[in-house]
């Protein structure tokens, strides 16, 4: 099978790579970017612990090709903290507690960035009903509704508040 030539932004740097048509966006960053944030885990796009954001949208890097990214911006968890300051969510989670076996929390953390910048003051139920799609196994929800919660306050403050 011939490669194809890619070229993406991924956390703000621009990559170009040869990659077969097949090649799962999840395989692509983890294998040949070394961007091992997103987790493989159903590969049915039902547990999104695979979750990126690509041009301003969340998507389940499991089921979506590295071919489809072409020319897009790509932000993976590991864009999410800027010059070593963590990202409102990913103090939210810490603070509040939003992880145990942080299988799904690379997952949580990337739908609930583009949760917030979709909806950044939302109600508990808002919450519950944005990061649906993402699912946890061990927690309960209690403690990542509460991380949400924190970030979009956080969010919300003016910046030499916020710091």
């Amino acid at each position: 099978m011939s490669k194809k030539l890619v070229s993406m932004k991924v956390n703000g740097q621009t990559v170009e790579a040869a990659v077969e048509p097949r090649t799962l966006l999840v395989h692509f960053l983890r294998e040949q970017l070394q961007l091992t944030g997103a987790h493989i885990g159903c590969e049915t796009s039902h547990c999104g612990a695979c979750t990126v954001d690509i041009d301003g949208r969340s998507v389940k890097a499991c089921t979506h090709l590295a071919v489809q990214c072409d020319g897009a911006e790509v932000v993976t968890v590991e864009g999410l903290a800027q010059k070593g300051v963590l990202h409102a969510v990913q103090e939210g989670f810490y603070k509040e507690h939003g992880l145990q076996c942080g299988f799904c929390t690379p997952g949580m953390l990337m739908r609930a960035y583009r949760f917030l910048q979709e909806n950044p003051n939302p109600t508990e139920e808002e919450i519950r009903a944005g990061m649906s799609g993402n699912l946890c196994r061990c927690t309960g929800y209690q403690n990542i509704v509460k991380a949400v919660q924190y970030a979009a306050a956080k969010l919300q403050q003016p910046a030499e508040q916020a710091a």
